[in-house]
């Protein structure tokens, strides 16, 4: 289970799931593979397709994983004051303003402008595997301040899946969804001794039918996951995480991945692909680096001047470069965002994978290149480093 657990791992089993699902979507299998995808399952009125129960059912669980993060973060981690949170917080802003600015140039005119919050997103795990990967040796700041910025990016993400992609909710559901969000809360902070495993069974429950009343609110399924992680105690919620990570690293991320690339590429040429295509292509590599670069600079002046060396421009940079890394969140965007359109949600995926693609690549040399640097000038430190990260 730790290998799963890893960064360099998960990103490796992502990236593997998408490739594999795009190459079999384009072979003679293809047509049966997206047959399946399509296929209605449920009970009562309760049914999804198969895609849909992993995008809407199974991505609530890494959701879930992704709110006692940012709760943790908020509360005792790198985001726990206005001093600490100020600076990757304006790198996010920015990080966020000006994918979406570069995506509606692109889509200016077209009708396609719904698509803008595409390339705002960061993949976290692909983010930090990519840094594990290349970056040995590189001070442990430069992490903290790329998981500070990626989690804040995911709060602004689950924002925009929450107020845009929501539309006439029924409030009486989400009313009763906050209530039974609520006592799943505070059932959390008995979860011990004695009463764990009926307390534990009632929460599953609990869970089960919060998703449930936000899922037929109208709103997107995975805000339950959001919230239900948001309200669990932090030690059960640490617990429940750990146990959770493999399956979402190993299964839930993988199998997204790979449902979200089965698309057929469009038999097309250059010309002819969507402006929505170009807007996502360039605004992921693009737009992120420009965007969390300018935030992140602006972002330094917050800070004492003793302290505004700590990230280099390089290192800002480099970060701004792994924020460019869309995958997870991008594509669910992109299924919001474009459901009523099979083409252009299918040039879509494919823009989110070539733009992350590109964002891979870029970041990946970008990080050995900094990391060679650090070792050279910081070589005891580097030593010292590296045995601990052993």
């Amino acid at each position: 289970m730790s290998i799963i657990r890893s960064e360099r791992t998960a990103a490796g089993l992502l990236l593997g799931a998408a490739a594999l699902g795009l190459l079999l979507a384009n072979t003679p299998i293809g047509h049966d593979l997206l047959d399946v995808q399509h296929t209605y399952l449920g009970f009562g009125d309760t049914k999804l397709s198969v895609g849909h129960w992993i995008s809407d059912g199974l991505l609530a669980i890494f959701f879930f994983i992704v709110a006692v993060e940012l709760k943790h973060e908020l509360v005792a981690g790198e985001l726990n004051s206005v001093k600490k949170a100020i600076h990757p917080a304006i790198a996010a802003v920015g990080g966020v303003i000006v994918p979406a600015l570069v995506y509606l140039v692109f889509a200016a005119g077209s009708g396609l402008g719904d698509g803008w919050p595409i390339p705002t997103a960061t993949d976290i795990a692909f983010a930090l595997g990519v840094l594990a990967v290349f970056g040995r040796g590189l001070p442990n700041r430069l992490r903290v301040f790329l998981l500070a910025l990626a989690v804040l990016d995911d709060l602004i993400a689950i924002l925009i899946i929450a107020v845009f992609f929501t539309t006439d909710p029924n409030l009486l559901e989400l009313a009763l969804a906050a209530v039974t969000v609520a006592a799943f809360g505070l059932l959390s902070r008995f979860l011990r001794g004695r009463m764990r495993v009926p307390i534990g069974v009632l929460m599953v429950l609990l869970a089960l039918l919060s998703w449930w009343l936000v899922w037929d609110s109208g709103v997107h399924a995975t805000i339950a996951g959001v919230a239900l992680g948001l309200v669990m105690a932090r030690r059960p919620a640490g617990h429940v995480t750990h146990v959770l990570e493999p399956w979402s690293n190993g299964l839930i991320l993988p199998l997204f991945a790979f449902s979200a690339a089965l698309v057929v590429i469009p038999q097309v040429s250059p010309s002819q692909l969507s402006p929505a295509f170009w807007g996502i292509l360039v605004a992921l590599p693009v737009g992120k680096l420009i965007g969390i670069t300018l935030g992140g600079w602006l972002g330094s002046f917050t800070r004492p001047k003793a302290e505004r060396g700590r990230i280099p421009l390089f290192g800002l940079i480099t970060i701004a470069a792994l924020g460019g890394i869309g995958f997870t969140v991008s594509l669910l965007m992109n299924e919001l965002a474009f459901a009523g359109s099979d083409l252009v949600r299918s040039e879509g995926t494919l823009a989110v994978l070539l733009g992350s693609g590109v964002s891979i690549v870029l970041s990946g040399v970008m990080v050995s290149a900094l990391a060679r640097r650090y070792r050279r000038a910081h070589p005891v430190a580097t030593r010292v480093h590296s045995a601990e990260g052993h």
